[in-house]
């Protein structure tokens, strides 16, 4: 395997201080809510999650396209490599936001427009997954999967948009709050530049793990194609 870029370990680096200084930020720069208290600091965690989620989604949507009139089979690694990073930062959003309705819901679970379309769009990426597994051609599953990429992102605008096209007690983070929405708090300055901080932090930190993740899928590669030329040999 091939030594890691000099790049890549700065980026190790950097990726590690910055989330270093976001839970500083969050825990000791960012004042106590008042209303919801410290639970409210999930808040940091789990929008920027879910921002990485949507991004990640977004990356294996334009890497199919670009497969589909490349066929390079890079731009399909980057794709499988991003849907697998997204799906665990779309859990940790979805997970978080329970941690933190529980106190400003007092439930766990509610079938809200959010919660439902975010849970409709993680099964469908475990879907991508699943099905590409039972795709034996390396060619044929890069197509499908660059297909199903692109129609599955679909969902993710349609996540974004439920709290302002139906009535919903998720508060509406960006943009002005629904009055009908529950539990929105207004975000004092210092509230704001934390946010802002771990929306920075968390995308350098997907950055960082989807360069890590194609280069493992590289490596998985050439041991495949070793395999085949001691199966032929």
């Amino acid at each position: 395997m091939q030594p890691m870029p000099k790049t890549l370990k700065i980026l190790n680096g950097v990726t590690a201080v910055l989330l270093l200084v976001a839970l500083c930020l969050v825990f000791l720069y960012a004042p106590r809510e008042a209303i919801m208290g410290d639970v409210q600091r999930v808040f940091y965690f789990h929008v920027s999650a879910g921002w990485v989620g949507g991004l990640a989604f977004l990356v294996t949507a334009v890497a199919g396209v670009i497969y589909l009139i490349r066929r390079q089979s890079r731009w399909d690694l980057l794709a499988v490599a991003s849907v697998e990073i997204g799906i665990v930062f779309t859990f940790i959003n979805i997970a978080s936001g329970s941690i933190w309705a529980r106190p400003a819901w007092n439930t766990w679970w509610t079938w809200d427009p959010r919660l439902v379309t975010a849970t409709i769009m993680e099964l469908l990426y475990v879907a991508y997954l699943m099905l590409r597994q039972g795709i034996d051609d390396p060619d044929r599953r890069a197509r499908f999967g660059s297909v199903y990429g692109l129609a599955a992102f679909l969902s993710v605008p349609i996540t974004f948009l439920s709290i302002r096209f139906f009535r919903t007690i998720h508060p509406v983070v960006i943009g002005s709050n629904d009055p009908s929405a529950q539990g929105a708090f207004d975000m004092t300055p210092r509230m704001l530049q934390a946010f802002l901080f771990s929306l920075l932090t968390f995308t350098f930190v997907y950055v960082t793990l989807v360069w890590h993740r194609v280069r493992l899928g590289r490596l998985a590669e050439q041991v495949e194609q070793r395999k085949m030329e001691m199966l032929t040999a």
